[in-house]
Formats: C-alpha cells, sequence, structure tokens
C-alpha cells in the first residue's frame, strides 16, 4: 500500500498511521483555543464496529490534555475501510499521540509547529 505524495505509513497491519517524514504538523487552524488536525488510520480487517480511541500529552512541558473525537469511517478503493479521527491541540509543542484498537496501540510523536 502506497502513501500519498510526502507522507509514509508507520506502524503493522495491526494498526497504521499517515504522517509527513520531517514529524511535523504545520500550519494547522487555530479556533476554540486549539489546533486542529484529521489523523488518518487504518487497521487490516477493519470494521466500523471497533472502536479506535485517541490519548496525547505534550511531552516538552505542562499543558492542558488533547482532545479526540469520536473515530469515523472513511473508505478508499485501495485500502478499504479506514478511520479518522480529529485531534485538538491546545498548544504548540511536542506531543505524543497514542492509538488503542482491539488491543493493540501505536504512539507517535509529532511537533505542532506555532
Amino acid at each position: 500500500m502506497s502513501a500519498p505524495f510526502g507522507e509514509f505509513w508507520y506502524g503493522t497491519p495491526a494498526l497504521w498511521t499517515l504522517l509527513r517524514p520531517d514529524g511535523t504538523w504545520s500550519d494547522l487552524p487555530y479556533h476554540e483555543g486549539a489546533y486542529t488536525q484529521k489523523v488518518f488510520w487504518w487497521s487490516q480487517g477493519y470494521d466500523w464496529k471497533s472502536q479506535l480511541t485517541l490519548t496525547g500529552r505534550r511531552i516538552d512541558g505542562p499543558a492542558p490534555p488533547m482532545r479526540a473525537s469520536t473515530a469515523t469511517n472513511a473508505f478508499a478503493a485501495d485500502i478499504g475501510s479506514s478511520i479518522l479521527v480529529r485531534v485538538d491541540l491546545p498548544t504548540a509543542c511536542c506531543w505524543e499521540i497514542t492509538g488503542h484498537l482491539k488491543g493493540v496501540t501505536l504512539s507517535f510523536v509529532v511537533w505542532v509547529a506555532p
């Protein structure tokens, strides 16, 4: 499975996410006190009954907690069913984000640029 230009798949067939090679999220919309990003996830054999949840924490200092939307279903012809989650990050800084799905966890670190 190939990733869109300028991104790569990170994880295993049990749980993958789509990331940028430079590890940054920049030029994000800022509203209601948070930077907002949509995060794309995929799991082999995923069905909409399996609920993906996300947690996140700032790792370079104190911050209010990250908020995450309820996972929504998506579909692409090349990969089938997939998952989208919106995250709201209250500060620009370094965040560790972890996805949890069917007993599998996947974490990554991202720099949120102001």
